[in-house]
């Protein structure tokens, strides 16, 4: 008999592709009552089965060293595809480069652009932590390393000090004004430790540009010009009193130091040696 007024008009609105359902015997149906069946498909290695029934193309999508085996919809467009990748990598697709035979079109479907089975799919980007992490601010990066430098072990903890430290003031040690900067004094700074726990003094002679190291056993003359740099430190728990080192090399051995040092007259003693001289 003759067709039914409509039918021809109701198969060309049919949706083919990766629309899914339906549609007339050449484009894919099934004849009324005979159970559709879906081809084969292999296992996805990321990804669900959103896209089950749509015609699919297998990609390898390498991003970071990372390699993803993907199965995707063929008539999807690459901004599609950025959204999937998105899954993949928590790349946001606005810091996403996708390549596939240049830049991937985001209007495009893989179908126009001529993605085929096999193709590889090239993702350059970061994720936010990782520009967070690298735009961290210098004044922030600085905060840390002194942070790390503050957990440091004081100077006066340390064992070699200790043993000169653990015997206590000597007892001719001069007094100390703690919170207060004084000139050098006209005499010679005494009652001080050396290293070896031998009692020291200090004479800052200035005319001749010397600073005389004295024990009992003899007195050094250091010009002061030898004299590279000078640390010091509070020592813990008498915090108006430091210990002193004078630096007459290059390494750690060749430092004097000197412990018990009042505090008042330790920027002086630091400014003459290094040649300040600001409180002369």
């Amino acid at each position: 008999g003759a067709e039914e007024p409509g039918m021809e008009a109701e198969a060309q609105e049919l949706p083919l592709g990766c629309g899914g359902g339906g549609g007339s015997l050449a484009a894919g149906g099934s004849p009324e009552g005979e159970e559709r069946r879906e081809p084969p498909q292999a296992s996805v290695s990321n990804g669900g089965d959103e896209d089950s029934g749509r015609e699919l193309v297998e990609l390898k999508v390498i991003w970071n060293k990372n390699k993803y085996d993907v199965k995707f919809c063929l008539d999807s467009t690459g901004a599609e595809l950025k959204q999937k990748i998105h899954s993949l990598t928590g790349l946001p697709p606005a810091m996403q480069k996708v390549m596939f035979k240049g830049l991937l079109p985001e209007e495009k479907t893989l179908r126009e652009i001529k993605v085929t089975n096999g193709a590889k799919i090239m993702v350059v980007g970061s994720t936010i932590n990782d520009v967070l992490a690298v735009n961290t601010p210098k004044e922030a990066a600085q905060q840390e390393v002194k942070a790390e430098e503050n957990k440091k072990e004081p100077l006066c903890r340390q064992k070699q000090h200790r043993k000169v430290l653990d015997k206590g003031k000597p007892d001719d040690v001069m007094p100390s004004v703690k919170g207060v900067q004084e000139r050098l004094p006209t005499v010679p700074l005494s009652g001080m430790y050396n290293k070896s726990g031998g009692k020291v003094r200090l004479t800052f002679k200035l005319e001749q540009d010397q600073l005389w190291i004295g024990t009992k056993e003899r007195t050094e003359k250091l010009p002061m010009g030898s004299i590279k740099n000078v640390v010091s430190e509070p020592i813990e728990g008498h915090e108006d009193y430091h210990m002193m080192a004078f630096q007459l090399g290059p390494t750690e051995a060749s430092y004097y130091w000197v412990y018990w040092v009042p505090t008042q007259y330790v920027d002086a003693i630091k400014d003459t040696v290094l040649g300040k001289w600001q409180y002369f």
